[in-house]
């Protein structure tokens, strides 16, 4: 089992920056991603990152403005999220995969889930 903890979500204004922390326990996986789910909508890919290389990759709607990373010693992995936008405004999870370079994007390809946080960015 895994278990995934996320914080840091918030509301803020259009062009605030947000951090959200997810702390990881249990079987070691190859790869953790995030994933937001707006109102009304499917769960999308935001951003993943292979635990052991280190290798990041970013939905496009996203990619420049968050930034994924990972702390080893902490077991936690990071979404730095810089010029948010309304847009941006969803419950954000965090995953974990035992995938490595391969449906990284796909929600199915994800095995275990946080609780989600929410981040809410007003215009």
């Amino acid at each position: 089992q895994v278990q995934l903890v996320e914080s840091g979500g918030g509301s803020v204004r259009a062009g605030a920056s947000l951090s959200l922390s997810c702390a990881a326990s249990g079987r070691t996986v190859s790869r953790y991603g995030w994933f937001r789910q707006a109102p009304g909508k499917e769960r999308e890919f935001v951003a993943a990152i292979i635990w052991t290389e280190g290798s990041r990759f970013y939905a496009d709607s996203v990619k420049g403005r968050f930034t994924i990373s990972r702390d080893n010693t902490k077991n936690t992995v990071y979404l730095q999220m810089n010029s948010l936008k309304p847009e941006d405004t969803a419950v954000y999870y965090c995953a974990a995969s035992f995938g490595r370079y391969t449906h990284i994007s796909q929600v199915s390809d994800y095995f275990y889930w946080g609780q989600g946080t929410q981040v809410t960015v007003s215009s």
